[in-house]
């Protein structure tokens, strides 16, 4: 069984050799670890630093295109690259390398498909309080959203096994991690979480510039994806909340008609007709949208067609080249 681990990169020459020296490769249950490092449009020496520790694959993006994008490219090449298993840690030494161990086992064991590292952020001390409520209320909502039950729904440190990674696909241009959860949840995927270690921070992160600004990528994210999956739900909710408030200022001109001799009062009567055309539209909405969402069902089915398609031909095109 081929391990590889996958390191995100953006400028992260100074604390890469430490991620890459952590990383166990003798496990209980695997005959390979390989790393791979995706330097997401770096301008300092993370590729040399790479090269010089022994970095087995190295993808070089000519532009930043983003931690998400740079994880789902990743995630293609170890696939290549006959990866069984694809741990994904972060390049600023966050996570203790030494839990892949025990990041992966549940893979090993047959007993999860995913398997997400727990931070268990409440005992963070380098974690503000306000990280650690929002982790909490976040990791809730992916919950509710998911119907997965993960502690730490945004920890970047996780497993995956081959089935996994070629059936997840990473749209997002923000995170994988919430979406991920949503779509593994959605397509009745198996989902653990064990505990892991975290290092003292060696930086700010560079995902976000402001928590508001967090919130809103989050947010937005979470409501993409669901509405991927169920948009007739989405939908219903927003055109049954038009409905209700456009029948206040009706019920409103009703009772005012008849109580006032009918005198006057049309603005109530516009207002309530709009937000009821609203709620009309939103349900219209919904009923074209659920039905574009089996036909991305369909997409996915030959998605992963595609994928065990181009994988099988990359095998065969290996085994050429060794027999050569």
């Amino acid at each position: 069984m081929k391990l590889i681990v996958q390191i995100p990169c953006f400028n992260e020459e100074t604390t890469l050799a430490r991620v890459i020296a952590d990383i166990p490769r003798n496990i209980d249950g695997i005959d390979l670890v390989e790393l791979l490092v995706i330097d997401d449009g770096s301008f300092d020496q993370t590729v040399r630093v790479a090269r010089e520790n022994g970095v087995e694959h190295i993808l070089v993006n000519k532009k930043n295109i983003g931690l998400a994008r740079s994880f789902q490219k990743g995630m293609v090449a170890a696939l290549k690259a006959e990866a069984d298993i694809i741990v994904n840690t972060d390049g600023d030494n966050q996570y203790a390398g030494s839990d892949i161990a025990k990041l992966v086992q549940p893979i090993i064991k047959g007993e999860a498909d995913i398997v997400v590292g727990d931070r268990r952020t409440s005992e963070v001390k380098h974690f503000s309080r306000t990280k650690k409520i929002l982790q909490r209320i976040g990791s809730a909502l992916v919950r509710k959203l998911s119907g997965i039950s993960i502690p730490d729904a945004v920890s970047g440190f996780r497993a995956l096994s081959r089935e996994a990674a070629i059936r997840i696909n990473i749209v997002s241009s923000f995170s994988y991690t919430i979406e991920m959860l949503i779509q593994a949840g959605k397509r009745g995927m198996c989902v653990v979480s064990v505990p892991v270690k975290v290092n003292d921070a060696t930086r700010e992160s560079r995902l976000f510039q402001s928590v508001p600004e967090f919130l809103i990528r989050s947010a937005g994210t979470m409501v993409r994806v669901y509405s991927m999956y169920k948009p007739l739900k989405v939908f219903f909710l927003i055109g049954t909340f038009f409905t209700l408030v456009g029948f206040l200022p009706i019920v409103r001109f009703l009772f005012l008609y008849f109580s006032d001799d009918g005198a006057g009062h049309i603005q109530s009567l516009v207002l309530g007709g709009a937000f009821l055309l609203m709620g009309f539209v939103a349900y219209m909405i919904g009923l074209v949208t659920d039905l574009i969402a089996s036909n991305r069902v369909l997409l996915e089915m030959t998605l992963e067609r595609v994928k065990r398609l181009e994988l099988s031909e990359s095998r065969t095109l290996n085994e050429n080249d060794m027999d050569k």
